[in-house]
């Protein structure tokens, strides 16, 4: 564990330190964010945060493995590790922000980025960062054989854009991948896969890191780069360090400690096509734009998702049998009642 949490720690320290100035480099070279009907700023935002994410996780994994974080006493790999699909994890996470980032300064269209993610998430599936089971109720566990290929494609195509989507309030995407990623963390570790829990240390880490400039009021936005890199990672190490686990609980695992990201963006997508949209056609129909609508602020919307994200978790530690999961369970449950409630009595008293 002390890896871990030097991995945490390098990953939020490097992201503390190189904010400011990439939030200078943004603002001299014009990288902004402009308001327009659909946003919720008032004024120009830098817009490239995404560089200092990527940049702590990158130094803090690089570290840690020069360390010895990744070997055992031995000097044997960590689980996740002899088949490079940590690197592969890692690359991959490159490739996605280069391409977020690439949209944030030259405003690809949706359908190129699209193609660009699903061929970058095809070499990652055949670097071994794969979905090979589903569980199926009353069949269990059921090997994917060739579908391993479009279903993986389609959970790290999706968990990608679903962190982007949910990127629309100041903090809201770097605090539920930070819960998230905490969360993954704890599992991985638990189910005994340290390396892939490693991973979700750096990345928990430059997330809650990057909070501090990106709390409402935002200083500066991370851009399709930096929600890009997170929303990959986060369903890569969901791949290695649970789904590669056969057991049914390990591989629903990841898709309840992302439940809350994936249902607003199928809800989404889902309305947007019955409504004869395009499933990238800008709207104001995702979770956070209703609890705005229905009277909350920015941190009372921010808020309310994180405690859901919080609540998912507590969930997933539940099924993972971790240790003292139920009062957990309790806990967070009590919480998002309470929060419910509060977000009910806003919504009388708006509409009163």
């Amino acid at each position: 564990m002390p890896f871990h949490l030097l991995a945490f720690l390098l990953a939020a320290g490097v992201v503390l330190w190189m904010t400011p100035l990439v939030r200078y480099w943004g603002l001299q070279g014009g990288q902004v964010d402009v308001p327009n009907e659909r946003k919720i700023h008032q004024q120009p935002i830098v817009r490239i945060g995404g560089v200092s994410i990527f940049a702590g996780y990158l130094v803090a994994l690089l570290v840690v493995w020069w360390a010895g974080g990744f070997v055992d006493a031995a000097g044997n790999p960590l689980k996740a590790t002899a088949d490079a699909q940590i690197w592969a994890t890692t690359l991959g996470g490159l490739g996605f922000f280069l391409i977020g980032l690439a949209d944030d300064l030259f405003s690809l269209s949706p359908g190129v980025r699209l193609v660009m993610q699903m061929v970058l998430a095809g070499l990652v599936w055949a670097a071994g960062v794969r979905i090979d089971f589903i569980t199926i109720p009353g069949l269990g566990l059921v090997s994917l054989g060739i579908l391993s290929l479009p279903l993986t494609l389609i959970w790290l195509v999706g968990m990608t854009n679903a962190i982007n989507m949910v990127d629309g309030v100041d903090g809201l995407a770097a605090g539920v991948s930070g819960i998230a990623a905490v969360v993954l963390l704890i599992v991985s570790q638990f189910m005994g896969q340290p390396a892939a829990a490693l991973v979700a240390a750096a990345l928990a880490g430059a997330c809650l890191g990057f909070l501090r400039y990106n709390f409402n009021p935002a200083q500066i936005f991370m851009g399709d780069g930096g929600a890009y890199f997170m929303g990959f990672t986060l369903a890569a190490i969901g791949t290695i360090g649970m789904v590669k686990r056969v057991t049914t609980a390990a591989v629903i695992l990841p898709y309840i400690i992302l439940a809350v990201p994936l249902l607003d963006m199928t809800l989404v997508v889902i309305d947007r096509l019955r409504r004869g949209k395009s499933p990238f056609f800008p709207d104001k129909r995702h979770l956070h734009h209703r609890l705005l609508q229905a009277g909350l602020s920015q941190r009372g919307t921010v808020a309310v998702i994180y405690t859901l994200t919080l609540w998912a978790g507590s969930v997933a530690l539940v099924l993972a049998r971790f240790p003292g999961a139920p009062v957990y369970a309790a806990i967070a449950t009590l919480l998002l009642g309470f929060v419910g409630w509060g977000v009910w009595q806003r919504i009388m008293r708006r509409s009163s």
